[in-house]
């Protein structure tokens, strides 16, 4: 389907320009104005000899379109591609492109969505927060640089991949299950990365204690870490995300996380629970 014009100019201008897929959302049509506006230099080049049609692509392409921006590009080189075929063959189907643009939404948004933002943004962060733990600054640094490196990696060889063998990819990945299989796998990931980090990163525990006939009980050693070390930590982690969850502003959440700790020491604080 496609020529050489992937390694001319345009094609370049328009990579750099999807760094700014979101920079024009609306609620009428999503990232659409910013997908017509990365698509310009290279319609601009197809259709250089052709106005109207020119025009009739801009219009094309900013429909409603919305996707993990990171696929974005993708996407684009999928269109591209049909672009180029539409130009060529008179035959064409030039509905066909905002059809097969409105499929890639769904599927690509659900796998990007697993893979980077649920999965590796989790990781790069579990990592990150290891190294900022022992006081190192790069712990931060860590971070953007693993969480970009995919990102970049994503936006770069997808838009190979869409432009040369994009149709070809999605249906193999799909009737074969490899998509499906390879989601399933990240957000099990992500949710072991998570739980590790919980167990590292979030410190509560309790000194309350109860003496009954001389013996004493400690409600944290004997008591909780007893039934499951780090049982605490837990607790809290989902109770926090239940009110994430729930809509809660974060500020509001970390007042309240504030004012628990407080009421907390008070209480291990008096004599009848050790203090």
């Amino acid at each position: 389907m496609a020529n050489d014009m992937f390694k001319r100019e345009e094609m370049k201008k328009s990579f750099w320009r999807s760094l700014a897929l979101q920079g024009c959302n609306t609620y009428a049509r999503q990232q659409g104005l910013g997908f017509g506006y990365a698509m310009i230099p290279f319609l601009k080049e197809l259709y250089k000899d052709d106005p109207e049609e020119y025009a009739n692509s801009l219009l094309r392409h900013t429909e409603l379109f919305n996707i993990t921006p990171q696929l974005g590009t993708f996407v684009m080189g999928v269109s591209m591609a049909m672009e180029e075929e539409a130009k060529n063959n008179p035959d064409f189907d030039r509905g066909s492109i905002s059809a097969i643009k409105t499929a890639l939404m769904g599927p690509l948004s659900g796998f990007g969505d697993a893979i980077l933002w649920g999965s590796w943004r989790t990781i790069s962060i579990g990592i990150g927060l290891g190294f900022a733990a022992q006081g190192s600054a790069f712990g931060a640094v860590i971070f953007v640089v693993l969480f970009n490196a995919v990102a970049w990696a994503m936006r770069y060889f997808g838009y190979g991949l869409g432009y040369h063998k994009g149709m070809e990819f999605i249906a193999s990945a799909t009737e074969g299950g490899l998509l499906e299989n390879f989601t399933v796998a990240a957000k099990i990931l992500g949710a072991t990365v998570v739980g590790y980090m919980i167990c590292k990163t979030v410190g509560f525990t309790t000194t309350i204690s109860f003496t009954f006939d001389g013996w004493t009980t400690s409600l944290q050693k004997d008591i909780f870490d007893a039934f499951m070390p780090k049982l605490l930590p837990l607790v809290l982690s989902f109770v926090t995300y239940h009110y994430v969850k729930k809509g809660k502003k974060t500020t509001t959440i970390l007042l309240g996380l504030v004012i628990f700790a407080f009421a907390l020491a008070i209480i291990e604080s008096l004599p009848v629970f050790g203090g």
